[in-house]
């Protein structure tokens, strides 16, 4: 149920919250004071190097923040996507092996994945729903009420499919 919690919490957030395109101050960012505490950094770039020399001391630049950020969030999404996985099938083979591929290719098909997103406008709150689905299905099943998986998978290309078809109409009218 925490799992399940987790993503109705998400979804919501996504659908109801409002839009937050502003720059965000890093420097409050928790994976940023979580490494400044495991390491000092400086605030300056040293080219492509993860460590420079600051007055004699061996500091680690901003691109070393961003490599753990970055690596932080792989295992962030490794660890948050068994759930959803789970709320469309419970076989084990098929949870890990999604898991993987999703984990490998996730970071290849980034760049796709940040224009597309960015030029389609309601794939974000298809997501959403996607998530909000899933949780509900999980708990459903919790309850002892088992929706079949052609079901959830219908649903699932369903929203996504018509986050991506509304966003493309759109931008045609444009």
């Amino acid at each position: 149920l925490v799992f399940a919690a987790v993503l109705i919490y998400s979804s919501g957030k996504v659908i109801f919250g409002g839009e937050d395109d502003g720059e965000e101050d890093f420097s409050e960012n928790q994976i940023v004071k979580f490494s400044n505490n495991i390491i000092s950094s400086t605030d300056k770039f040293d080219g492509d190097r993860f460590f420079t020399e600051v007055n004699g001391i061996k500091m680690a630049t901003p691109m070393l923040l961003c490599m753990v950020a970055v690596e932080i969030s792989d295992v962030v999404f490794a660890v948050d996507s068994i759930p959803a996985v789970f709320g469309v099938t419970e076989n084990p083979l098929v949870v890990f092996t999604s898991n993987m591929f999703a984990i490998m290719g996730l970071r290849s098909l980034y760049t796709i994945l940040s224009k597309a997103a960015s030029e389609l406008k309601y794939l974000d709150k298809a997501v959403a729903v996607v998530l909000g689905f899933i949780g509900g299905k999980m708990v459903a099943e919790f309850y002892g009420y088992e929706l079949p998986t052609e079901l959830s998978v219908g649903v699932v290309i369903t929203m996504l499919g018509s986050g991506v078809l509304l966003s493309l109409l759109e931008n045609s009218e444009d």
